[in-house]
């Protein structure tokens, strides 16, 4: 791994530790993109874990970068969380799936599951411990909504890219 000695050990007293060289963002988006898979190729499946949320943000992320579209990255990555996060709570799938389309002005994201249980944009109070996913996608993108499939249902999202 680039970055990382195999040395535990620390360097003789008097001794500066060698600095390896930093992997250029770049670098390191083509890699999780080659890795991952590139959403915009096609879907990217994952498994339906808790976890699988961070690593779908890191994918975003990276194809927003390689887009050169890094301003849309926090709403995009918040965005994607509550969307992954509604497919791993609510619909009791093994997998999700995540795919990225950039469409002049817009980049599109969604999020694919095999439940046809459609989420429900539910008023908000102050107190509300949960609920708040669908009212940021509401109020966060510029367009939003749900596809029903024949085996499933797709989540999806809208943001202008500032380009038009």
């Amino acid at each position: 791994m680039v970055g990382r000695g195999t040395s535990h050990q620390s360097p003789p007293s008097g001794t500066v530790a060698p600095t390896w060289p930093a992997v250029p963002r770049d670098l390191h988006d083509a890699y999780i993109l080659e890795v991952l898979g590139d959403p915009s190729a096609g879907e990217v499946c994952f498994q339906s874990r808790p976890e699988s949320a961070s690593t779908a943000r890191r994918l975003t992320l990276a194809k927003l970068r390689a887009w050169g579209l890094g301003p849309l990255s926090d709403t995009c990555e918040l965005l994607v969380s509550e969307l992954v996060g509604n497919a791993v709570r609510h619909t009791g799938a093994q997998t999700f799936g995540l795919t990225m389309e950039r469409r002049r002005g817009w980049v599109r994201v969604e999020v694919r599951d095999p439940s046809r249980a459609l989420p429900c944009l539910l008023p908000v109070q102050d107190l509300d411990v949960s609920g708040r996913g669908l009212m940021l996608v509401d109020k966060l993108s510029d367009r939003w909504g749900v596809d029903l499939l024949p085996r499933g249902k797709t989540a999806w999202f809208e943001l202008r890219d500032g380009e038009r």
